[in-house]
C-alpha cells in the first residue's frame, strides 16, 4: 500500500480524500493557491505545497505545478478529485511517465470515456442507448444555430470537457441558440481549458439517474446501484438521493449491467459514473460516463457501507475488490442536500465573503436512529472566494425508509447555522416539505416549474405556525422573565411577566395564554387547543430546540423589537409576540415600503463586468441582454425586466463590483 499520497484538488473533496488515507494510514499531501492559503484542506494534510495564484488556470489545473509539487514531496500517488484535472488524460500520463500512480482509471479510459463526444461515439458502437444529437466540433455561433434547427428545439449545448453544470445551456430557438453557444464556449475554456461543444436533443421532463460503477484491474466490475439527481438549477445538481424513489429491481438491474458492460468495454479501473436521463416509461439513455469519484458519492457509501474513496486507492494499489455483485445489497434510504454560496433570494447569484458563523450539524447517529453526515471544506471565520466552484458542504442523512431520512434532513438543515454569505439553505429546506418533492414526482424541470419566478421563501404550513407560534410565546416569556431580573426589579419575576400574548407570523395572528411550570410551558389557543412546549433555550442562544407536543422542532433564531426573526423550514419570518394592548396598537402603524431602485441596473453578485452589451441612449426591449458579469467561473447574463431607454453607463468591461454596485441607469 501507499505511503504517502497527493491530493491534486481543494476544498471539500481534498478534505474527504484525506479522511480515507489517514484512516488507512496512508500520508497526505495537499497542494493550494494563494486563495488557499489558510484553507481547512491544507490545514488537515500531513504536508502542503504552494502551486500558484488564485486563478484555477494558473494554480489547479497546471500540470507543471502539481508535477513539481509530486516530486518535491515524494509523493507515490495522486488522488485527483473531482473537477480540475481529474478527468484529463495528460495528467494521467504525465503522472505515468514520472512513475507516480494515478488514483483513478487508465488514461486510455479517460480519453474514451471523459470525453463527452467520443464517449457517446463508444456508447453507440456498444449498442447503449443514446440521446440524438451532434457528435462533431462545432466552429462558431452560426453553425450552432444550423444544427440546433437540424436536431430540433429544444437543445442542449454543451462543453465537451465539461461537468458540474458549466459550460451548459438549453436553447429554445436560434437566438438564444447563438447566445448559449458563446457562452458555454466561454466557460469551458475558463474551466477546463477545452471550448469544444457539441448539441443534442435536449429531452423534457426527464429524470436524472446514475448508476455508480467500480472496477478493479483483475477484471472484476460491479455496480453499487444508482443515485436519483433530478434536483437540479441550471444542470447543477442540489440535491441528490440514493436510490432513486422511481426505479423499479428490473429497470435497476439493466441499467447496472449495461454501465458494467460500458466500463468494460473500455477496459475501466477505479470508481465511475454511467449517468443516464429516464422518461417516465423508464426508458433509459445514456448521457455520459465520468470516469472519476463524483461529487454525490456519499449518498451511495450510506446505502452500501462501502468507502469509495478507500476502493479506488485499493485498486490504484493494485488490489482485488473485496466483494461480488450479490454482496452488494441496498440498506436504507440517503438524501444529500449541496450547500452552496448561492444567495436563493437574488436568484441563485453566487455570494462571496467571510463565514461569522460556521456551525454544521453533529455528525453521527440521531435520537430518530438515522445517521447525519457533512463532507465539508470550510470552517468559521473562513472566506468564501470568488474564484472557484460556490459549493460549501454536502449535508447527507441517512434513515431506513425515504420519508424518514428526508425528516432527519429537515432537522439537520433547520439545525445547520452559515452567517456572513448568502447561501441556499432556506432553498433546499423549502425542497424537503414540498409535496411533489416528498411524494418522489419529481425530474430535472422540478425547480423550473416549481420555483418559476425564483425563489421568495418559503409559506409554511398552518400547522407548523402553530407549533412555531407556540415556541415563540414559551420563548418569549423566558426572554421576559430574563429581562425584569436584569432591570434589577424586586419581588416575584414570572409574576410580573403576564400570561396572555398575541403572536403574529406570516399574516396569521393567534392569541395565547401561557402556562407554565418546572419543566415546560403550555400553551393555549383562543380556539381551544393547546400546545406542550420544553427546550433548554435562553435568551442570546442563536439555535433553540424544542420538544413541542412530542415531536422536536428546532429554530435559528434572531431578535427583533417586540420578537423573533426565526427561520425554519426555509421559512424567514418576523414573528412578533406582544400583550394585548401593543397588538392592537401594531395594528394602526404605517407600514414602511423598501426604496424603489426600478431605474437602475444593479450588479446582483460580486464579480468581474465581462462586457456591456448596451450604449447610453440606446432603447432597451425587455428580455434584451444588458451586460454580462463573470463569477465563480459562471457567466451571467444580466437583462432588461421592461422596455426602457439608457441614461448613463457606470461600468465598464473589466470592471470589479460588489453587490448592489450601479452598472447603468435608465430614463
Amino acid at each position: 500500500m501507499f505511503k504517502k499520497i497527493l491530493i491534486a484538488n481543494r476544498g471539500e473533496i481534498a478534505c474527504r480524500v484525506i479522511k480515507s488515507a489517514r484512516k488507512m494510514g496512508i500520508a497526505t499531501v495537499a497542494v493550494y493557491s494563494d486563495a488557499d492559503r489558510n484553507a481547512l484542506h491544507v490545514k488537515m494534510a500531513d504536508e502542503a505545497v504552494h502551486i500558484g495564484p488564485a486563478p484555477a488556470n494558473q494554480s489547479y489545473i497546471v500540470i507543471d505545478r502539481i508535477m513539481e509539487a509530486v516530486r518535491q514531496t515524494g509523493a507515490e500517488a495522486v488522488h485527483p478529485g473531482y473537477g480540475f484535472l481529474s478527468e484529463n488524460r495528460k495528467f494521467a500520463a504525465a503522472l505515468e511517465a514520472e512513475g507516480v500512480v494515478f488514483i483513478g482509471p487508465p488514461s486510455g479510459a479517460i480519453e474514451a470515456m471523459g470525453d463527452k463526444i467520443t464517449s457517446k461515439k463508444i456508447a453507440q458502437e456498444a449498442g447503449v442507448s443514446t440521446v440524438p444529437g451532434y457528435m462533431g466540433i462545432i466552429e462558431d455561433a452560426e453553425e450552432a444555430v444550423k444544427i440546433s434547427q437540424q436536431v430540433g428545439y429544444p437543445v442542449m449545448i454543451k462543453a465537451s470537457a465539461g461537468g458540474g453544470g458549466k459550460g451548459m445551456r438549453i436553447a429554445w430557438n436560434d437566438a438564444e441558440a447563438r447566445e448559449g453557444f458563446q457562452s458555454s464556449k466561454n466557460e469551458a475554456a475558463a474551466s477546463f481549458g477545452d471550448d469544444r461543444i457539441f448539441i443534442e436533443k435536449f429531452v423534457t421532463q426527464p429524470r436524472h439517474i446514475e448508476i455508480q460503477v467500480l472496477a478493479d484491474t483483475l477484471g472484476n466490475t460491479v455496480y453499487l446501484h444508482e443515485r436519483e439527481c433530478s434536483i437540479q438549477r441550471r444542470n447543477q445538481k442540489v440535491i441528490e438521493e440514493a436510490p432513486s424513489p422511481f426505479l423499479d429491481a428490473a429497470t435497476r438491474r439493466a441499467m447496472g449491467e449495461q454501465a458494467c458492460a460500458l466500463a468494460r468495454a473500455v477496459g475501466y479501473a477505479s470508481a465511475g459514473t454511467v449517468e443516464f436521463i429516464v422518461d417516465g416509461a423508464r426508458n433509459f439513455y445514456f448521457l455520459e460516463m465520468n470516469t472519476r469519484l463524483q461529487v454525490e458519492h456519499p449518498v451511495t457509501e450510506l446505502i452500501t457501507g462501502i468507502d469509495i474513496v478507500e476502493q479506488m486507492i485499493r485498486v490504484a494499489a493494485g488490489k482485488p475488490l473485496p466483494f461480488k455483485q450479490s454482496d452488494l445489497k441496498i440498506n436504507g434510504w440517503a438524501m444529500e442536500s449541496r450547500l452552496y454560496a448561492e444567495d436563493p433570494y437574488r436568484g441563485f447569484l453566487p455570494s462571496i465573503g467571510r463565514l461569522t458563523r460556521y456551525r454544521p450539524p453533529v455528525e453521527g447517529e440521531t435520537v430518530g436512529g438515522g445517521i447525519v453526515r457533512n463532507d465539508t471544506g470550510v470552517y468559521e471565520g473562513g472566506e468564501i472566494s470568488m474564484y472557484y466552484d460556490p459549493m460549501i458542504a454536502k449535508l447527507c442523512t441517512w434513515a431506513p425508509t425515504r420519508d424518514a431520512a428526508i425528516e432527519e434532513m429537515r432537522l439537520a438543515l433547520d439545525t445547520f447555522e452559515v452567517e456572513g454569505i448568502g447561501h441556499n439553505l432556506p432553498f433546499v429546506g423549502a425542497v424537503m416539505d414540498h409535496p411533489r418533492f416528498v411524494s418522489g414526482d419529481i425530474s430535472t424541470a422540478f425547480i423550473a416549474e416549481e420555483y418559476p419566478d425564483g425563489f421568495l421563501g418559503a409559506t409554511l404550513a398552518p400547522v407548523l405556525t402553530r407549533r412555531i407560534a407556540a415556541a415563540t410565546a414559551a420563548m418569549n416569556r423566558v426572554a421576559e422573565i430574563r429581562r425584569t431580573r436584569i432591570s434589577g426589579t424586586l419581588g416575584n419575576h414570572e409574576r410580573l411577566v403576564g400570561d396572555d400574548w398575541v403572536v403574529t407570523l406570516q399574516g396569521s395572528e393567534y392569541t395565547t395564554r401561557i402556562d407554565a411550570d418546572r419543566e415546560g410551558s403550555t400553551v393555549r389557543f383562543a380556539d381551544g387547543g393547546a400546545l406542550r412546549v420544553t427546550s433548554d433555550w435562553v435568551p442570546g442562544q442563536p439555535l433553540a430546540r424544542l420538544m413541542v407536543d412530542g415531536t422536536p422542532l428546532v429554530l435559528k433564531v434572531g431578535k427583533i423589537p417586540s420578537g423573533f426573526r426565526i427561520r425554519a423550514r426555509g421559512a424567514d419570518l418576523k414573528v412578533h409576540v406582544r400583550t394585548p394592548r401593543q397588538a392592537e396598537l401594531a395594528k394602526l402603524m404605517p407600514e414602511k415600503l423598501p426604496p424603489d431602485t426600478s431605474r437602475f441596473l444593479l450588479c446582483p453578485m460580486p464579480g468581474l463586468i465581462v462586457n456591456i452589451a448596451v450604449k447610453e441612449g440606446q432603447e432597451v426591449q425587455e428580455g434584451q441582454a444588458l451586460a454580462t458579469v463573470e463569477a465563480m467561473k459562471m457567466e451571467n447574463i444580466l437583462r432588461a425586466e421592461r422596455k426602457g431607454v439608457v441614461k448613463k453607463i457606470s461600468a465598464k468591461a473589466g470592471s470589479s463590483l460588489k453587490v448592489d454596485d450601479v452598472i447603468m441607469e435608465f430614463e
